[in-house]
């Protein structure tokens, strides 16, 4: 009786050991990966804005994106600013990213502060900003 016992529990460590040695195997969905070309074309705007490096935000906007948000963007001597995703909608070829944003620009010493709700629109492959609507983060300080 106990070698059966024995045998027994040999065999279960076994198949569990066995089981445990193999990878198991990530796959990434079609709207993660999108997300995640979001996130970054999104991030890249932002940080080339607080840079005031055009030529970024250029590469990662379409043409009209880039002549929506760099005619948009007033002279700041520093700047900082909070994305927060909220949502993001994936519709045939187009990516509606929402974001809740915090931001304060500095101008000749003076502080402004300012937050609101932008929806980023990106189209294209790779993803590029095309639009922002509602409460666009680059037009500040006013």
């Amino acid at each position: 009786m106990k070698r059966l016992l024995f045998v027994a529990v040999v065999l279960i460590i076994a198949v569990l050991a066995a089981s445990c040695g193999k990878k198991a195997v990530k796959r990434v969905s079609e709207d993660s990966k999108i997300a995640t070309e979001t996130f970054a074309a999104v991030d890249a705007i932002k940080n080339a804005y607080l840079k005031k490096d055009l030529s970024e935000i250029e590469n990662n906007s379409t043409k009209d994106g880039f002549r929506e948000i760099s005619s948009l963007m007033k002279s700041f001597d520093s700047a900082e600013l909070e994305f927060n995703p909220v949502l993001i909608e994936i519709e045939e070829g187009t990516v509606n990213y929402n974001v809740s944003w915090t931001g304060t620009w500095t101008k000749d010493g003076k502080k402004t502060q300012e937050r609101g709700m932008a929806v980023f629109v990106l189209k294209g492959m790779p993803l590029k900003v095309d639009a922002v609507l509602r409460a666009n983060p680059f037009k500040y300080p006013e």
